[in-house]
């Protein structure tokens, strides 16, 4: 159990891969961005 090993989470972040013991950090939606989803500007 260490770098070398696929399945430990050690092991996947020195590979760069992602599994179960390393999920994906999912971006979190700011209040700013969900005001300005509906309000597209217009250029004229």
């Amino acid at each position: 159990m260490g770098k070398g090993d696929k399945k430990t989470k050690r092991g996947k972040i020195n590979r760069g891969t992602f599994g179960a013991r390393r999920p994906r950090v999912k971006k979190k939606i700011t209040a700013e961005t969900k005001i300005n989803v509906g309000n597209k500007v217009n250029p004229k």
